[in-house]
């Protein structure tokens, strides 16, 4: 019998002697029988050392897990302050002057604002996603924000589709409270459809990153009478100005009651684009002149004083920015600021055709600059005209296999690490624009757009993945348009834009400047003075009547859709802006055609 398969309990007493280089060792059991096992000196040597080894590893383990227990909560606290107070995030020389805020203006927050991160009862652990490559869908809610009962049907069409995160720029459409309500949307989403999308989201494994605009783009703020007095220059609601106090105490409680809103997200987007008209205000020129400093710098002074902020309140926070103003900034200013240790920069290029080699100047500074990561930003709609109403596909399929190439070109542009991309959906170029395509018009684009990406390019794969995922039977790029009924969320909607798109216009200025007996009998001279000859009339009336009809018929099912997943306020202004300018040119003659075809011939009006 072998001795391993014995027990060692039932040995009673043993003895070891030495045969060659062999120990052998007998020993004893119960019934008088000898065991033997011969082991050299070598075996026995490495068998001791190797369990020494796991019993020294076990007592470490066990005295970490100790002391990560015991002091958990005190050791989270004092990390925290080290990296607020100590990380050189301000740079050790050569920083740039800081202004002073007088304490009375400095925003104070909750003590439980430091401990943003940490698990809570009920609360979930934020997922790690730093060693994933996003691809975030841009939600730009300062237009057209849909009803969350529509955001239940798009989410998990998302993630179908690719997605694995979305950007809610929110503007208006957040729950402010406080001094802040002033900003609030009449139709703003309450804290409830907050906390709903939330739960959409990681229920369908989409990472939510909220985007709060810190520097231009604030439209939504400075239009206020209340913070007028912030703006960098006074006739322009574009731009903060960074030298009053009050503008970043501001931005600081923004950010809070956004963030403690998004417990759930380990990123935050500041924004930071196009600051237009920095520097022209009196504040900056002054400030400029006292430090000698340019519109970079102060630029800068600015961005470390908001990533200041949430580094010292939301440790582990990460931090995302645009990248234009980025762009103009020396290599040496870039380094000096220090912010490369707590942003990445997203950088941006909406053009349908460019190569890896335009984008690499920029990749290059920011590796140069002390950033070690990158994000992309292209486009999927809402990039070829303040007024589009519909989406180009190729357009947008193009921008998307170009930045294919930068991404496949990265490793020898710059040493930097490609952390994920965001497909923006601008549906505004600015908060005082008119706006651009509607989310479900730029579904069939962003379906294209997402399966590029996950195949690498747009494959067969990835031609089945769209139409089976849209329910379409195909897709024309070059025309921009879809053939089949479709199965996405807002299909009717897409379908009827396109009749807009397509005819109202040109069926209506067809029968109102084509059609030969109403330029003849009746011109804007008989509707003005209110007469005309029915008998005439009559040869058109008919047919004006049927058009009117069908088209206020149409109109009438296609507000019932809109309203299915837009608020009012966006129906509404979709209609002025696409239907009525045309459609009311209808209505009008129709009314003067019914009034006058009354009167039965008689005289014109004096």
């Amino acid at each position: 019998m072998s001795p391993f398969s014995g027990s060692c309990a039932t040995l009673v007493r043993s003895r070891t002697r030495y045969v060659g280089l062999c120990r052998v060792t007998c020993a004893w059991g119960p019934s008088g029988h000898c065991w033997t096992l011969c082991v050299s000196p070598e075996m026995a040597f490495q068998r001791s050392h190797r369990l020494n080894l796991l019993r020294l590893v076990v007592l470490l383990l066990i005295a970490l897990a100790g002391i990560k227990f015991l002091f958990r909560d005190s050791f989270t606290l004092e990390l925290h302050k080290h990296v607020s107070k100590e990380s050189g995030f301000w740079g050790d020389t050569g920083d740039i002057v800081q202004d002073v805020i007088p304490q009375s203006q400095v925003l104070e927050l909750p003590e439980a604002k430091i401990t943003a991160l940490r698990q809570e009862p009920g609360q979930q652990v934020p997922r790690d996603v730093s060693a994933t490559e996003m691809r975030l869908v841009h939600l730009d809610l300062k237009g057209a924000a849909p009803r969350v009962s529509y955001l239940e049907q798009v989410f998990p069409f998302l993630s179908q589709l690719g997605a694995n995160g979305i950007l809610i720029e929110y503007e208006d459409m957040f729950p402010f409270k406080g001094e802040l309500e002033v900003l609030r949307s009449p139709y703003a989403y309450s804290e409830e459809d907050i906390e709903r999308i939330q739960q959409l989201a990681e229920q369908h494994k989409l990472e939510v990153v909220p985007l709060v605009q810190t520097f231009g783009h604030v439209e939504f703020i400075l239009k206020h009478e209340k913070y007028q007095h912030l703006r960098e220059v006074e006739r322009f609601p574009n731009s903060f100005n960074p030298h009053v106090p009050n503008t970043l105490a501001l931005l600081r409680s923004i950010l809070a009651q956004v963030i403690e809103k998004h417990r759930r997200s380990t990123w935050i987007h500041i924004g930071a684009d196009e600051v237009f008209h920095l520097g022209e205000g009196m504040d900056s020129k002054n400030w400029m002149s006292r430090n000698k400093g340019d519109v970079g710098t102060m630029f800068l002074k600015h961005i470390k004083e908001v990533l200041g902020f949430l580094s010292a309140q939301y440790w582990g926070l990460r931090v995302l920015m645009w990248d234009d103003m980025l762009r103009k900034i020396s290599v040496g200013a870039l380094r000096e600021s220090g912010i490369a240790k707590h942003v990445s920069p997203v950088v941006w290029f909406y053009a349908p055709d460019f190569e890896a080699e335009q984008i690499e100047p920029f990749l290059t500074k920011y590796a140069e600059s002390g950033f070690e990561a990158v994000w992309f930003a292209s486009a999927f709609k809402g990039t070829t005209g303040p007024a589009q109403t519909w989406t180009p596909l190729s357009y947008h399929l193009k921008n998307h296999l170009s930045w294919l190439k930068v991404m496949q070109a990265l490793p020898r542009l710059a040493p930097l690490r490609f952390q994920g991309i965001v497909l923006t959906g601008w549906q505004r170029y600015d908060h005082y624009s008119v706006l651009c395509e509607l989310l479900p018009v730029g579904i069939p684009s962003l379906a294209i757009c997402l399966q590029t990406l996950v195949n690498g390019g747009f494959t067969e794969e990835a031609k089945r993945k769209v139409l089976d995922v849209l329910g379409l039977e195909s897709v024309q790029l070059e025309q921009s348009t879809c053939e089949g009924r479709g199965a996405f969320p807002g299909v009717e909607i897409y379908h009827m834009v396109q009749q807009v798109n397509g005819h109202l216009r040109e069926s209506i200025l067809k029968a109102l400047e084509e059609e030969s007996a109403i330029k003849g009998w009746f011109s804007p001279y008989h509707r003005k003075h209110h007469f005309g000859n029915p008998r005439n009339m009559e040869s058109f009336g008919s047919k004006v009547l049927k058009l009117h009809e069908d088209w206020e018929s149409f109109v009438r099912d296609l507000r019932a859709q809109l309203e299915r997943v837009y608020f009012p306020d966006t129906v509404e202004e979709w209609m002025e802006e696409n239907v009525n300018p045309y459609l009311d040119q209808l209505r009008d003659l129709v009314r003067d055609y019914r009034a006058i075809i009354r009167l039965n011939g008689r005289p014109k009006a004096t």
